[in-house]
């Protein structure tokens, strides 16, 4: 078997580090060389940080030193594959094969490898002899992921057993699933258990106050939802109060789920033609937050983008189609519908597009450090992939930037609780409602910084483009408002309006079959696919796919097809 290439590619004295990254690489050289021998190291810091170049920062001494001879990176997604094996390259000048799906070849390759956790599944047994016949650093990159009773934690179990070291990164060290891991032990309150020796923490606080990260705001996006009845009732849904239904409907089944707030705020909304976005519905008034928060941001830093992290493919396709009639330019838009995923991230990543919109594939691990907004759809079963979207927003640039990030969200009692406990974690000064600094426009032509109340550079002359209005009138009094007010200052009518359902409209939402629970978007998506697979099934003559497909409900189409679809892009 082949071994690494020489360590005479490891730039070791050009991989500039932070001073935290510096300290966690003493700490990590003297926990894992030193007399007691020990293999696992934990680095703890928040999403932004650079736990990626702290860890290669490590694997490039341990190269050095001779301790190690390979390098194994497991990541989540392909996305962050590709990103591993590009910073790796960069930083230490050494090749990394990019493993993505389960028939690729790991055992003779010559470099260093980055796979995906899905991956390495079918690659067990290559890897184990990958890890005997070289001395192997494995790093596990966004350590909740390797729980023990998924396949791959049982994969990275026998797989990585004899890997000289371990190094475990982690943004998010909660789990609040109750699941076990591979490597590191969680106490009762699902908080990881390691010696303090063998971690190095960073908190999100600490990284703001150190400039590593940007302190963020969180708006949380009030709304109303009317739905009327079929006998001409209207059922008023806030996320403050429960939903009461008339007697007549308390037995329609499904209709108290439909209509809870977060279903309806996570609804498309239509024109009449049922085909363009309402402009007045409840995403477009969270478009209008996040685009004056945008505007503002391209003055100070003229590459900010935005971030939607979409419900479902359906949601993430309107809110393209929302963004395009608001803005005039149609976002790049990810999901696993979309092919060429990376090239499209890539893309946005290196352009000046303002909004990216996704279904999960931005949510962790992607690194897009010109994203400043976050618009938030999903619902966040755990604080862990709350954290995680967090992070895409907060990393720095690189230059000098002072600039704030912004998440807006459904108002949900879940959600205030994870924002408020983030807010806690930065010092009063870098909180939302800290003294605001001198505010200045950066020229993108030749980076002077000018007065903000000024329309052109003073220096090249640049013209710098008008925001979009920033008020709206008062349907009572006419008096203009900030686009932002919840209540006119004038005669103080709320700007709370409700949003129109109908029935149909807020009942189609999903369905449960079988002890399956299936969102709306796979039940349309089984429904296109089955007379399709059952007809071609029948005609194959299989009779175990034949009683198979009998057995199988046709809801559950859609989702198998997403299976499919995303195992074809890990290829």
């Amino acid at each position: 078997m082949s071994t690494m290439q020489s360590v005479k590619g490891v730039k070791m004295n050009k991989i500039q580090l932070r001073n935290w990254q510096k300290a966690a690489l003493n700490k990590a050289e003297q926990w894992l060389l030193g007399e007691d021998e020990q293999k696992h190291f934990l680095i703890n810091a928040a999403p932004g940080a650079g736990k990626t170049r702290a860890s290669i920062a490590i694997a490039a001494l341990l190269i050095e030193r001779g301790d190690i001879e390979r390098v194994i990176v497991i990541a989540p997604r392909s996305e962050v594959v590709n990103q591993w094996a590009e910073d790796f390259k960069l930083l230490t000048g050494r090749f990394m094969a990019k493993v993505t799906g389960a028939d690729q070849e790991v055992s003779e390759m010559s470099a260093d490898v980055c796979a995906t956790w899905q991956a390495i599944q079918g690659l067990s047994s290559e890897l184990q002899a990958v890890c005997r016949h070289s001395k192997t650093l494995v790093i596990c990159d966004e350590h909740h992921h390797a729980a023990v009773e998924a396949a791959w934690g049982t994969s990275a179990t026998s797989a990585f057993a004899d890997a000289k070291y371990v190094l475990i990164l982690t943004g998010t060290p909660i789990r609040s699933d109750g699941n076990e891991s591979v490597w590191l032990a969680y106490d009762d309150s699902g908080a990881i258990e390691h010696p303090a020796e063998g971690s190095y923490t960073l908190t999100y606080g600490e990284c703001v106050d150190l400039e590593y990260c940007r302190p963020i705001t969180f708006h949380r996006h009030e709304g109303k939802f009317a739905v009327d009845l079929e006998d001409k009732t209207t059922v008023l849904v806030s996320s403050q109060t429960d939903t009461k239904l008339p007697n007549d409907f308390e037995r329609v089944d499904g209709l108290q789920r439909a209509l809870e707030f977060y279903k309806l705020a996570c609804t498309p909304q239509y024109e009449k033609d049922n085909k363009t976005p309402l402009s007045s519905g409840y995403q477009a008034t969270m478009l209008n937050i996040a685009t004056e928060k945008l505007d503002d941001l391209r003055h100070e830093m003229p590459d900010a983008g935005g971030l939607v992290i979409a419900s479902s493919i359906e949601m993430a396709k309107y809110m393209r189609d929302l963004i395009a009639l608001r803005e005039g330019e149609t976002p790049v838009i990810v999901h696993s519908d979309e092919p060429n995923a990376a090239s499209r991230i890539a893309g946005f990543r290196h352009g000046k597009k303002r909004w990216l919109v996704s279904v999960g594939m931005i949510s962790e691990g992607v690194d897009i450090p010109r994203l400043r907004v976050l618009i938030y759809l999903p619902y966040a079963r755990t604080e862990l992939a709350f954290r995680q979207a967090m992070g895409r927003v907060v990393r720095t640039s690189g230059r000098e930037d002072y600039t704030r990030a912004y998440v807006i969200m459904p108002s949900l009692k879940i959600f205030d609780e994870y924002a408020t406990r983030v807010e806690l974690e930065m010092s009063p000064s870098k909180r939302a409602n800290a003294e605001p600094k001198e505010r200045t426009k950066h020229c993108p032509e030749c980076g002077s910084k000018c007065s903000w109340q000024t329309t052109s550079c003073d220096v090249c002359g640049h013209e710098f483009p008008e925001s979009a209005p920033r008020t709206k009138p008062c349907s009572h009094c006419e008096t203009l408002n900030p686009i932002s007010a919840e209540n006119c200052i004038n005669c103080g009518e709320s700007f709370k309006h409700a949003f129109t359902f109908s029935l149909r409209e807020a009942l189609r939402d999903g369905a449960i079959v079988r002890g399956a629970d299936y969102d709306e978007n796979e039940v349309k998506e089984g429904e296109r696919l089955a007379p399709g697979i059952k007809t071609r099934v029948l005609a194959s003559g299989d009779e175990v796919l034949i009683r198979g497909i009998a057995k199988l409900p046709e809801e559950s189409y859609g989702r198998l097809n997403k299976i499919f679809e995303e195992g074809r892009n890990d290829l």
